[in-house]
């Protein structure tokens, strides 16, 4: 039989383990992901993904935290991001474009990533498959057939006498170069002539928009990746200057002061990915998570820019417009 001094101490010593065991609890609680961009950061974009993580029900600095690495259009600091946020075991990496998640993947082969925003996961060797990925990557793919042709269309409802558009695009990412082609493919079907000119780092930007000059377009198509979404204030300034019509792949380079977007639903897709960071960390492996193209597109115009250009945009064109800046 226990005596009552000695049920107090060991009730008391009991009780004074409690908080450290629930305190442990928590701490073991707590999930780190590590969200990894090839470029600057963009906090309205960034930002999304954290948001609607909290409308999952995960809270930074309650059961969440986020190692975040911007490797500013660096590829050997990428890699070198990658590799720290797999030092750090974090519990899932969420990468941007289609460099990040490339450079996750170099750099593990069993913590799980979700792409966001993937120019063609299957072209680039990201995924197998897009129904089954069968490996640690899945996620959101940007791809959808075709873009670069509609872009160019809307061009030509804009400007119906268009004959010469410049295409300026990262040749260092693969998905950069599938838009490319894809609009060189369109454009000869509606006759038009195709000039490229190319950027693999933010010093080439100068030299690439003096070719644009020099090639005498009638309009310009940036085709969206981190390196031209870093640049995107500069290529709008560019625009105003030479008075030059431009198309771009999100709604941030019209935001900058850009004529006109058209590309998928980046707020849609952050949802997505969050949904698909929630399921991960719930036990779903991502092998048998399918990859998601999009299935939202924006078309948005901003009329003070085209008032700007001395552009009447068609109202049939205004009509078809998911969001008109005034």
């Amino acid at each position: 039989m226990i005596k009552r001094r000695e049920f107090i101490t060991v009730f008391g010593g009991a009780a004074a383990a409690w908080p450290l065991t629930a305190s442990a609890q928590q701490a073991e609680s707590v999930r780190r992901i590590g969200y990894l961009s090839p470029g600057q950061s963009v906090p309205p974009i960034d930002g999304l993904i954290i948001e609607a993580l909290r409308q999952l029900g995960w809270i930074e600095g309650k059961n969440v935290l986020f190692e975040h690495r911007y490797a500013e259009n660096d590829a050997d600091r990428l890699a070198r991001m990658a590799a720290e946020l797999v030092g750090l075991n974090v519990d899932v990496i969420v990468a941007r474009g289609t460099l990040g998640p490339l450079a996750a993947k170099r750099a593990t082969a069993t913590i799980p990533i979700v792409m966001v925003s993937s120019g063609d996961p299957l072209a680039s060797g990201l995924v197998a498959s897009l129904a089954r990925p069968g490996g640690n990557v899945t996620g959101m793919s940007l791809m959808a057939p075709d873009l670069g042709g509609k872009r160019l269309e809307i061009l030509k409802d804009m400007l119906p006498a268009l004959s010469r558009v410049a295409i300026l695009w990262n040749a260092a990412n693969p998905y950069p170069a599938v838009v490319f082609r894809e609009t060189e493919s369109a454009a000869r079907k509606l006759g038009v002539e195709v000039h490229s000119a190319e950027v693999r780092t933010l010093g080439d930007f100068g030299a690439a928009l003096e070719i644009v000059v020099q090639q005498h377009p009638g309009a310009l198509i940036t085709v969206e990746d981190p390196l031209t979404m870093n640049y995107r204030n500069q290529i709008a300034e560019f625009g105003a200057k030479t008075r030059l019509p431009a198309i771009y792949g999100l709604r941030e380079y019209v935001d900058a002061g850009g004529l006109m977007s058209y590309g998928a639903n980046y707020p849609d897709q952050a949802r997505r990915a969050a949904v698909y960071v929630d399921k991960i960390l719930k036990g779903a492996s991502p092998a048998d998570l399918p990859v998601e193209q999009p299935t939202k597109f924006k078309l948005v115009i901003n009329l003070k820019t085209a008032k700007a250009l001395g552009l009447d945009v068609p109202p049939a064109l205004i009509a078809r417009a998911d969001e008109v800046i005034e």
